[in-house]
């Protein structure tokens, strides 16, 4: 019998170009409910032609860091001018203090979670707060819906990543051991040392 001579090519070698998708295929987490919701829009992304099933689904699969909550005010402000439509965000929405305009409240919010204090907010202003299986009877490709995400990048740990600090042209925060006088305060810092940036 003849032996095939045709290899296949080595997709996690990055030097030789080949790329290989990184993307979750599930969950990493066992939360029943997260698992039953994978279930129900892996389903309707198989079912349906929507786009917005499928990142729902991508979405349900992010580790927490991925999946950054969204406070009140940034929700209000994505959602002006959008009267009769549902904001949706596969997160946690958030409470926010300086936000004083309860009037602006009064909307149809979905997401994964909520702070008490931010659903009760919402509810008192007459809007109101649902679930991802409530929206998939409601709307099941997503029709009149906004999808929305928190800001990944505002976690604190991003301002240390970039050009190492202390390099010209590099605005990366140190990590220190406190914050004081003593620390990453010399050279750089101050004109009497070398320079000052």
């Amino acid at each position: 019998h003849r032996v095939s001579l045709t290899m296949g090519i080595d997709v996690g070698n990055r030097s030789k170009g080949n790329v290989r998708n990184q993307r979750r295929k599930e969950p990493k987490s066992e939360n029943v409910y997260t698992r039953l919701l994978v279930k129900l829009y892996r389903f309707l992304a198989r079912r349906t032609d929507s786009s917005f099933n499928q990142t729902v689904l991508r979405r349900l699969f992010m580790s927490k860091t991925n999946r950054p909550p969204i406070s009140l005010s940034k929700l209000v402000a994505h959602m002006k001018n959008k009267d009769g439509k549902t904001a949706v965000i596969v997160g946690t929405v958030t409470n926010d203090v300086r936000f004083n305009d309860e009037g602006a409240l009064k909307m149809s919010v979905c997401a994964l979670r909520f702070t008490e204090t931010a659903r009760a907010r919402i509810v008192k202003a007459g809007g109101e707060c649902i679930t991802f299986d409530q929206l998939a009877l409601r709307a099941p490709t997503g029709s009149n819906c906004v999808l929305l995400r928190g800001p990944r990048k505002a976690r604190e740990v991003y301002k240390h990543f970039g050009r190492a600090p202390g390099v010209p042209h590099s605005d990366t925060k140190p990590y220190t051991r406190s914050k004081g006088r003593k620390f990453e305060r010399a050279r750089g810092r101050r004109g009497s040392c070398g320079y000052k940036k």
